[in-house]
């Protein structure tokens, strides 16, 4: 078994805990820069989001 194969493991069925975790590292990165790069961290906390819910095992929400 490999080292993704443990972190998918790991991670499985925790989704929210994930997604809170990226959303926590994004927030303290506006709060350093004072939100001047706001927009570009929404963007990679998205990206982030995407690809680490394939390693959770869940569904990733469908845009509306």
């Amino acid at each position: 078994m490999g080292i993704f194969d443990k972190a998918k493991d790991a991670m499985s069925g925790q989704q929210d805990k994930v997604d809170a975790g990226v959303e926590q590292a994004g927030d303290m990165v506006d709060e350093r820069t004072d939100s001047k790069y706001a927009e570009q961290v929404d963007q990679g906390q998205d990206m982030a989001k995407d690809k680490l819910g394939g390693l959770t095992g869940d569904q990733p929400e469908q845009p509306a």
